[in-house]
């Protein structure tokens, strides 16, 4: 029975607030994220009705706006990686673990050799081989994070191979397929959201650190990382543009690991989690 406690109630009142912001932030400012006035650059903060909620950055931009902007992509790229690395994590784990023998240790190694290297150093090896698009981005923070589903999913199929409804199956003649889809993969549901939680904000994180040294998505597409980095040298006359991008990062990421924490706590995986 799931119990509703701070960790829940407070994660989802963050994810709330960025979701919300993304999805109807445009009703709440008239401005476009793009749109530069210099005669206006560098103002603060206002709650007149016409003006600047969050201040302009210095090229006269709405940081609201833009903020909007770089929740949506935040969240799509974070939903992206997820989706991308935990379908194909959770495949390979699994024919992994069912199947043991020598495909068993052909996938382990290439786990192994994946986890060997850091994982922004190696997003930013892609990034600057494939240059900075959006698509570019996904698949190169997707590249290593499907492997703890795939190390979680592996050490599951390795004890359900053995269950009784899975001998019964096999005996009944069904195929890898139809076991995989019937009796193993619906008991990994489970621990792939809590994974899946807690690897959407490193994904947000890592998007947001690729941005801010200038390798994430293009310049010409508003993000959290690349507003951070271009308020970084007016952070002292003008701190509104770095810190609200700072805060929408700080409170995307701190509510999907309290639901994440919630979530195992919830399901109690008996698995070790080791998230990079």
């Amino acid at each position: 029975m799931m119990i509703l406690n701070a960790k829940f109630l407070i994660g989802m009142l963050c994810l709330g607030l960025i979701v919300g912001m993304a999805l109807g932030g445009q009703f709440l400012s008239p401005y476009d994220p793009d749109e530069q006035d210099l005669m206006s650059a560098l103002e603060p903060p206002t709650i007149d009705h016409d003006g600047h909620i969050f201040g302009t950055d210095h090229l006269g931009r709405d940081v609201f706006a833009r903020m909007v902007s770089g929740a949506r992509v935040s969240l799509l790229i974070g939903a992206c990686v997820v989706t991308l690395s935990g379908v194909f994590g959770v495949m390979a784990g699994a024919l992994s673990g069912y199947w043991g023998g020598l495909r068993d240790v052909v996938v382990q190694k290439l786990v192994e050799t994946f986890w060997a290297f850091p994982p922004i150093l190696l997003a930013l090896a892609i990034l600057a081989f494939l240059g900075q698009s959006l698509a570019n981005v996904i698949f190169a923070l997707s590249v290593q994070r499907w492997i703890p589903y795939c190390r979680i999913a592996r050490a599951q199929a390795l004890v359900l191979r053995n269950k009784d409804f899975v001998a019964a199956a096999q005996v009944m003649g069904a195929g890898t397929s139809w076991v995989l889809y019937k009796h193993i993969i619906p008991n990994l549901i489970s621990t792939t959201v809590v994974i899946a939680t807690f690897s959407m904000a490193t994904a947000i994180l890592a998007e947001a650190s690729l941005s801010f040294l200038g390798l994430g998505v293009p310049p010409s597409i508003a993000t959290w990382g690349g507003m951070l980095s271009e308020g970084r040298t007016y952070v002292t006359t003008a701190w509104w543009v770095a810190v609200f991008p700072g805060l929408g990062i700080f409170v995307t990421v701190l509510g999907l690991n309290l639901l994440g924490d919630w979530l195992r706590d919830t399901f109690d995986p008996k698995e070790t989690l080791n998230l990079r």
